[in-house]
């Protein structure tokens, strides 16, 4: 197969984002748009992935750290001498290169492979990636001559009335023979309005060398969106939600309302689970089989075992058995490790605690910084103490233990196996195996007193 290059154009700062946040990494459905690009391309087995960086440099390389090379472009001087800037990587090498806009995060690896197949088919020394809009204002029209072939790229504004009913647009995407490309760039003018060097101008050059200019149409216009405002950016979500709910719909997971589910593309969710209106499941969430999702319920790089029930509650990068029971209302913070068949009920909160097989910590209950044992069973409004205002400490609960209601477990400290908290107690030392620990004061009633305060009146 013939050596297979791809050149990211993600230099440009995107002033009409209106963001301090550098254009490309405006994230589509839990992913910067340029990272979208990059797992697409990386579908073709492509022997180097050359990003064009600018404004925000550093960031775009952070993100895609060794998917891809990176070549600055100092200045914004147009696609074309964006483009140039690969040439110390790419110049001198055979094969073909895909030039694709960092801003398009709706491009499929599979509209790719087909235009580099086309090209190859039609032995082109370049070839656009075309589609057709009904609405094409604002878009490079192609023009093509009485048989179909590509005669030029007019520019909206540059356009005759003519060919300003052409409806066939220039996407922005290119695929290039190597060699033709960086020796064409090299002839690229900047004489023009706007004084800059125009990927397009390629195009024009080719067919003046008799080139072959070929240019294959994708059929989903969809794919061509660039982003370049919030309003782009919101179409473009809700494409790509449109696209990641029917991948899982037709994998077997039942979404009750898809137009208001929200889950990122790197999700994974099992066969038989379903998943109620309103529900966030972002990150590299992954939930398993038969499990229900419901009432406004955030996911957030949450691992999910099988038949795990969640309603109307959060969970953040933490882990959750099989059959386990979580809400409504329970949030379990990061770090929360949660064994098979436990019950999590409403108002709950856990955090960097390990819950032990089938315990129960059924409502208003905090755990931070806890490592809790099988069967246990913790009371309303019971609490491990776990900061002092400088340190954290941890609280150790053993097997088949009992804390009663508005219990305080003071850490560090430590509760036996089959050991009994009483209700109300304050646990400041560790509790041995099968003690009682309690630490209620002697109750005293004042006969009548309760006239002296005026109750009732």
């Amino acid at each position: 197969m013939m050596n297979r290059y791809a050149i990211v154009l993600a230099a440009g700062q995107g002033t009409r984002m209106k963001s301090k946040l550098y254009k490309v990494l405006h994230p589509v459905c839990g992913k910067p748009m340029v990272e979208h690009v990059v797992d697409q391309i990386s579908q073709l087995q492509t022997d180097k992935i050359v990003t064009i960086v600018g404004h925000g440099a550093e960031q775009v390389q952070t993100h895609l750290q060794d998917r891809s090379v990176f070549a600055l472009q100092e200045e914004q001087l147009g696609t074309a001498h964006a483009v140039l800037q690969a040439k110390d990587v790419l110049g001198d090498k055979e094969g073909v290169t895909l030039v694709v806009c960092g801003d398009t995060p709706l491009i499929q690896g599979h509209t790719m492979e087909a235009l580099m197949k086309y090209h190859h088919e039609k032995r082109a020394k370049a070839t656009i990636l075309t589609t057709v809009l009904d609405n094409p204002a604002g878009y490079g029209r192609i023009i093509r001559d009485d048989l179909g072939i590509v005669e030029k790229i007019v520019e909206q504004k540059d356009a005759s009335e003519k060919e300003q009913r052409v409806n066939e647009i220039n996407t922005g995407t290119y695929c290039f023979d190597n060699k033709a490309l960086f020796e064409a760039l090299s002839k690229v003018s900047n004489e023009n309005a706007q004084g800059e060097y125009y990927l397009p101008d390629v195009i024009k050059i080719l067919k003046d060398d008799d080139e072959v200019v070929a240019a294959y149409r994708m059929e989903n216009a969809k794919e061509s969106l660039g982003v370049n405002d919030r309003v782009a950016l919101a179409e473009a979500q809700e494409i790509m939600r449109h696209r990641i709910n029917e991948k899982h719909m037709r994998n077997g997971v039942t979404l009750i309302d898809p137009a208001n589910t929200y889950i990122d593309v790197d999700a994974q969710i099992g066969q038989d689970t379903i998943v109620g209106p309103n529900v966030a499941i972002h990150g590299k969430t992954v939930i398993g089989e038969d499990c229900e999702i419901t009432g406004a319920s955030v996911l957030d790089n949450a691992i999910l075992g099988d038949r795990v029930e969640v309603r109307h509650s959060s969970i953040y990068d933490s882990k959750v058995g099989n059959d386990v029971q979580v809400g409504p209302y329970s949030h379990l913070r990061p770090e929360s490790d949660i064994s098979e068949g436990v019950k999590i009920g409403n108002f709950v909160e856990t955090k960097k605690a390990t819950i032990g097989k089938n315990s129960k910590i059924p409502h208003f209950i905090y755990m931070g910084d806890a490592e809790i044992g099988e069967n246990v069973n913790i009371g309303c409004g019971s609490i491990a103490v776990n900061y002092d205002g400088k340190n954290k400490a941890k609280t150790i609960i053993g097997d088949d233990v009992f804390i009663g209601c508005n219990s305080n477990l003071v850490a560090p400290v430590k509760i036996g196996n089959r050991a009994f908290v009483a209700a109300g107690t304050t646990v400041t030392k560790d509790v041995p195996e099968d003690a009682l620990a309690i630490s209620r004061t002697k109750q005293e009633n004042k006969e009548g007193y309760a006239k002296k305060l005026n109750f009732g009146k």
